[in-house]
């Protein structure tokens, strides 16, 4: 009765053993293939984003060699970096936020108590930008030309404003 007792027990053993190898060994192939499908779908969707993100960013002064290259070539013999140009061109014309009736390059005269501002900036090439402007209850957009002076004074001119309806 003990030998039965030990057969069985011994036999019993193998067969959890041959159980748990098998279940580990196909586990393991499991999560890698598991992996190996996310890894795939994070790869295709980060190129995904890379590619709307180049669509989004097309018409930008950062992307756009040719306005890049009018800086370089330009009438007055010196080179104006267009890396240091951007912020400066945004932060001039965000700097007219401060003036008491809003903002004059946003192209709409105040309609309320609240003033127009500008609240963001794109910068499309080496002569356009546009923004978008609010004063909290209407919003708006503007297409503005802008100039670097001879002086490195930076110019705008208002070409064209349009409001939202509420």
């Amino acid at each position: 009765m003990k030998k039965s007792l030990f057969l069985y027990a011994l036999i019993l053993a193998i067969l959890m053993n041959i159980y748990t190898y098998m279940f580990l060994s196909k586990e393991v192939t499991f999560e890698q293939d598991r992996y190996k499908k996310v890894t795939t779908k994070l790869k295709d969707s980060l190129n995904s984003l890379k590619n709307k993100l180049a669509d989004a960013n097309y018409f930008s002064l950062a992307n756009n060699e040719n306005a890049q290259n009018y800086f370089e070539s330009s009438n007055s013999g010196k080179i104006i970096q267009y890396e240091k140009l951007i912020p400066v061109v945004t932060e001039k014309l965000l700097d007219y936020n401060s003036n008491p009736k809003g903002n004059p390059y946003v192209g709409q005269d105040q309609i309320g108590t609240n003033k127009f501002i500008i609240n963001k900036v794109r910068i499309l090439n080496h002569r356009w930008i546009i923004a978008d402007f609010s004063d909290g209850e209407i919003w708006g957009e503007v297409f503005l030309k802008y100039f670097v002076n001879a002086d490195d004074t930076i110019s705008f001119e208002v070409n064209q404003s349009l409001l939202y309806q509420k």
